[in-house]
């Protein structure tokens, strides 16, 4: 998926499989910078009940590199921060069968 360039300021969030179900997109544009853990909760406000429906499952990535959500908690307010420019993507779990 090619998102087009986040404005200034902001950053992109790339929406994948249930997540660009739920959101109806396939990417957001937020202001940055903004502290990773305090993702979740940004997208919450705008998109009700995305939290425990899809992004408690979920892999994220920023600027292609796994992070690691429940190490970004334990952070608190010193854990990775997304800037301007950067990329999230949300990647729900694939099932196959």
């Amino acid at each position: 998926m090619s998102a087009p360039k986040a404005p200034e300021f902001q950053f992109t969030v790339l929406y994948f499989a249930s997540a660009a179900s739920y959101t109806h997109k396939q990417y957001d544009f937020l202001p940055g910078p903004l502290l990773f853990s305090d993702l979740p909760d940004v997208l919450e406000r705008k998109y009700p009940g995305i939290t425990e429906k899809i992004l408690e499952s979920c892999a994220y990535t920023v600027n292609l590199d796994y992070v690691d959500m429940e190490e970004e908690y334990a952070k608190e307010q010193i854990g990775l921060r997304v800037s301007p420019g950067d990329e999230v993507a949300i990647i729900p779990p694939v099932s196959s069968g």
